[in-house]
């Protein structure tokens, strides 16, 4: 004889489905918690590696800077050094061309010409002294004009004293020549002593 089932099926099959489905959303929402999780890690590492990778770098960077500042120190102290050493070098052969200016001054002294005072500031010369005439005035600055190592004479003061035979003191400024026109005169334009000696005796 046939049986019929009078509880409510439908019913039961309704609430199996509702709790598969509920599991299923269970299920979904932990693998994508899970998912979220994994992923942040993982960021959090890839972000946590680029800090590490940065931080490396600037401390690269501040000791590379600090590298160049002591390069630039030291390129500062170079060229301090190499100032110090041209003014020593320029001193040194200002050392030597005063020398040789004393020398052709007293080479270029005409007879009858004396010297009281002579004074140098840079490469101008002051020359104070007395000579017997201002002809002698005139054939010393004609010598200085034909120096090696001075140029440019130019007479300020001229002065007779008293009414005797006593002489005129005379002022008169002259420059030393620069190291390119002492470099630029040639050997043949240089005059020798003894020209410079029979200058004197026609000045005298």
């Amino acid at each position: 004889m046939p049986r019929i089932n009078l509880l409510p099926w439908r019913e039961e099959e309704r609430k199996r489905k509702r709790q598969e489905f509920y599991m299923a959303s269970v299920a979904a929402i932990g693998v994508a918690v899970l998912t979220a999780l994994m992923m942040r890690w993982h960021y959090g590492s890839i972000i946590d590696n680029q800090i590490l990778r940065n931080k490396y770098l600037t401390d690269q960077i501040k000791q590379i800077d600090k590298q160049i500042q002591e390069i630039n120190d030291l390129e500062d102290k170079k060229q301090s050094l190499q100032s110090r050493i041209k003014v020593i070098e320029k001193l040194q052969r200002s050392r030597s061309e005063v020398v040789h200016v004393f020398d052709q001054l007293v080479r270029l002294l005409p007879e009858g010409v004396y010297l009281t005072e002579v004074k140098q500031i840079e490469r101008r010369i002051q020359i104070k002294g007395i000579a017997e005439s201002s002809s002698r005035v005139s054939a010393l600055m004609r010598n200085i004009d034909g120096s090696e190592w001075l140029t440019e004479p130019s007479l300020e003061i001229v002065e007779t004293k008293g009414t005797g035979n006593t002489g005129a003191s005379f002022t008169l400024y002259t420059d030393q020549k620069s190291e390119q026109e002492l470099t630029s005169v040639k050997p043949a334009e240089k005059k020798t002593n003894d020209e410079a000696s029979s200058e004197h005796k026609e000045a005298a």
